[in-house]
C-alpha cells in the first residue's frame, strides 16, 4: 500500500484481541462484511494471513501473536494522546522551565515566583537566562519556555503575548541627595549628572527626546547596560538614575524616588511564549504564577 491507513491499527487491535471477525465487528460497531473487508486489507498490507481457520474458529498466526502487544500499545497511546488534557497533579511534576528576561526583572520578581511555585510544585525548577537582545529565536526553537519584553511593532506576530504590568520611568537618587529635598523641576533634573542606560546599544532615548522638546538636555557621566548597575552607581554617588518604577521596586529600597517632571510615555511589560506551549497545563500554570506575582497577588 502506498499510504498506510492508520485506522487499520484499531481494526487490527480488535481482531487480535477478539480472535474473530464477528467479535471485532461487534466491538467496533461494524457489520461482519465490513470487518472481513478490513481484514483482507490488513492481510495485504502486512503480507500475512494474521487469522486462519482452525475448525469452527480462527487462530492467530505467529506474526499476529508478535504484533498483538505492540499494536495494543500503539492504539492505547494514540487514544491517550487524543483525550482532552486532564488536571495535572503539580506535586508530581518534575520539569525545568527556562525564562529569558533582564537581570532587573529577576532581582525584583524571582524570589516571589520561586517561592510560589515551590509551595505547590516542588519538582519544578526555574532557570533564568539573561535577555541581551530582542531576538526571540530561542522561543521558537524551544530552548526558552517563557520570555519578558516590552511588546511593540518589532515583536514577532507568531508569538503569544500577555501584559504583566504597566510601568513608567522615574528618577532615583541616593538618600540625602540635594534633589531629595526639593520638588524637582525639568531644569533641576537636566542640570544633574546622569547615568545613561543602554539596553539596545543606544545612548539617547525617550527621556532625551522629552527634554529636547523643552529646550533642555542632560549630561551623561557614564552609560551602563542595565537598571541594577545604574542604581548601584546612583546609591553611592550624586548621579541620577532613571529607571522603570515597577521593574525596580526592590532595587530602589533605601533610595529616594521622584516622578519625572516632564512627560515620558509609559509602557507595558509582557510575557511571550510560543503557541505550541499554549495548551500545556503546567506551562499554563507557570504563566498564571508569573501574572499573579507581577500583579502583587501572592498566596499566603
Amino acid at each position: 500500500m502506498s499510504a498506510t491507513d492508520l485506522n487499520l491499527l484499531v481494526t487490527l487491535d480488535a481482531l487480535l484481541s477478539e480472535g474473530s471477525v464477528a467479535g471485532a465487528a461487534r466491538r467496533l460497531q461494524l457489520s461482519p462484511s465490513a470487518m472481513s473487508r478490513a481484514l483482507a486489507r490488513l492481510r495485504q498490507a502486512i503480507g500475512d494471513p494474521l487469522l486462519v481457520r482452525a475448525g469452527r474458529g480462527l487462530v492467530p498466526t505467529p506474526r499476529a501473536i508478535e504484533l498483538r502487544e505492540q499494536v495494543s500499545q500503539l492504539v492505547q497511546g494514540a487514544q491517550a494522546a487524543l483525550r482532552p488534557v486532564q488536571a495535572t497533579n503539580l506535586g508530581t511534576v518534575n520539569r525545568t522551565f527556562t525564562l529569558r528576561t533582564r537581570q532587573g526583572f529577576v532581582e525584583n520578581f524571582a524570589i516571589e515566583l520561586i517561592e510560589r511555585i515551590a509551595r505547590q510544585a516542588p519538582g519544578i525548577r526555574l532557570r533564568f537566562v539573561e535577555k541581551t537582545d530582542r531576538d526571540s529565536t530561542a522561543l521558537r526553537e524551544g530552548s526558552v519556555d517563557l520570555e519578558t519584553a516590552v511588546v511593540d511593532e518589532d515583536t514577532s506576530p507568531e508569538l503569544l503575548t500577555q501584559g504583566l504590568f504597566g510601568d513608567r520611568i522615574v528618577g532615583v537618587v541616593r538618600a540625602g541627595h540635594p534633589l531629595s529635598r526639593i520638588d524637582v523641576s525639568a531644569a533641576d533634573y537636566a542640570a544633574g549628572e546622569h547615568i545613561g542606560i543602554s539596553l539596545r546599544g543606544l545612548e539617547h532615548g525617550s527621556i532625551d527626546q522629552a527634554l529636547g522638546a523643552l529646550g533642555l538636555s542632560r549630561r551623561l557621566i557614564t552609560t551602563v547596560p542595565g537598571f541594577s548597575t545604574a542604581l548601584g552607581l546612583a546609591r553611592s554617588s550624586d548621579m541620577i538614575a532613571s529607571v522603570p518604577e515597577r521593574y525596580s521596586t526592590r532595587l530602589r529600597l533605601g533610595m529616594h524616588t521622584f516622578a519625572l517632571p516632564f512627560v515620558v510615555p509609559g509602557f507595558t511589560v509582557a510575557m511571550l511564549w510560543h503557541p505550541r506551549m499554549d495548551a500545556d497545563p503546567v506551562h499554563r500554570w507557570i504563566r498564571s504564577c508569573l501574572r499573579d506575582v507581577c500583579a502583587g497577588t501572592i498566596e499566603p
